[in-house]
């Protein structure tokens, strides 16, 4: 049954070691977020801080003025991972349709053009811990928690489905954000981007960064991969299984344990390393609230959502693409991924690169190499 689960549940997240790109000069934060950095050992050494850290900046406050130049720390293997505790206490809470408490994170809201980051299946906003910092130098960086996931709420009997999340997206970027911004997605993360981004008339959306985007809300969209149709007979019968309440609990129950949660995150990433007890954490913690059950049930057993190589077509936004050629659940050879690698031979907004040896969740898995691709597109995108 654990096979089974695994095989359906599209979970992105992790804590590797790494590498720092050599720089010329320094490395300049925002004031806001150097009490969550913690680089002054490497990702495998380090101790959980106590949960005082903060960012100390309202959403009334003016924007901070730019920080001193600071000496790049000298023997660091990390360009700034943030401090979980942190990150968590600092996020704030946005209300969706004035009924559903959003948790979201803001690196110190500025004149800098905005990205928002949207996590996938069973992550929040500290999966995107070792990117913040990074992107923050330049941008106002957003994150947030879908609704169902992480601190958001999970509302008992709700109907998730891919076309609700990329309402929310866009609801957030006309009532928080008021600005275009560039949509950042992870697996089903980058599917309700591309969502948002392909409603009609949509303009809040400045630009798209798909990280090994997901066919569909679960597997039922992947009709044509022949790994697919040899499993839909047992996802059926989980389907099935699933939605008789004693059953789902129990499979759910087996599921978040975190020594089956950390071996499906390591069947997903690339670097075995960056799985360690921090990413399990981040994963598991979120699952033991109340509606985390309805959630996950609701969305393995719901609707897959809108196909994205139909929805790509109708994107004419500068759109980068990066894959980690390690991905189990979409893999390169598959349908999506085959389409995704041939579209930027026929459409000239496409950026596509492969990433080496990196899985599902390429931006936790190797952010490094994600930073290498995704800064100098965003510099092209805002030149």
């Amino acid at each position: 049954m654990d096979a089974i689960v695994a095989a359906r549940i599209s979970v992105c997240t992790v804590r590797p070691p790494i590498p720092q790109r050599k720089r010329s000069s320094y490395i300049s934060f925002p004031s806001s977020l150097k009490p969550l950095l913690d680089i002054s050992r490497p990702a495998r050494n380090r101790r959980k801080r106590a949960s005082t850290a903060l960012v100390t900046c309202s959403s009334s406050s003016a924007p901070a003025p730019a920080p001193a130049p600071a000496p790049a720390p000298e023997a660091s293997t990390e360009i700034g991972v943030l401090d979980v505790a942190g990150i968590r206490n600092a996020s704030r809470r946005w209300q969706w349709k004035g009924q559903y408490s959003i948790n979201y994170f803001v690196s110190c809201p500025s004149t800098a053009p905005p990205l928002l980051l949207v996590h996938g299946f069973g992550a929040s906003i500290p999966h995107w811990r070792r990117n913040i910092a990074t992107l923050s130098q330049k941008y106002t960086v957003y994150a947030i928690d879908l609704l169902g996931f992480g601190a958001s709420d999970k509302p008992a009997g709700f109907a998730y489905t891919m076309e609700a999340w990329a309402q929310m997206i866009l609801d957030f970027l006309d009532e928080v954000v008021q600005q275009p911004a560039v949509l950042v997605g992870n697996s089903v993360g980058s599917l309700a981007c591309l969502i948002a981004a392909s409603e009609p008339r949509e303009n809040m959306v400045s630009g798209l960064v798909l990280l090994n985007c997901a066919g569909g809300m679960n597997n039922k969209a992947i009709v044509d991969d022949w790994r697919i149709r040899l499993l839909l007979p047992l996802f059926w019968l989980l389907d099935f299984l699933l939605n008789q309440r004693a059953i789902a609990s129990a499979i759910f129950e087996r599921v978040k344990k975190k020594d089956n949660l950390k071996n499906i995150l390591l069947s997903v990433y690339g670097n075995k390393e960056s799985v360690d007890d921090e990413l399990v954490e981040i994963i598991s913690g979120p699952a033991n609230d109340d509606g985390a059950l309805d959630a996950f049930v609701s969305i393995l057993t719901g609707p897959p959502g809108p196909n994205p190589v139909q929805l790509m077509p109708t994107i004419s936004l500068p759109v980068l693409i990066l894959w980690g050629d390690q991905d189990p659940f979409t893999p390169i050879d598959g349908p999506v991924g085959k389409y995704f690698s041939a579209l930027p031979s026929t459409s000239p907004n496409v950026s596509l690169t492969m990433l080496q040896g990196v899985g599902h969740c390429p931006h936790d898995d190797r952010p490094d190499l994600v930073h290498q691709k995704l800064l100098p597109w965003l510099d092209n995108l805002f030149s």
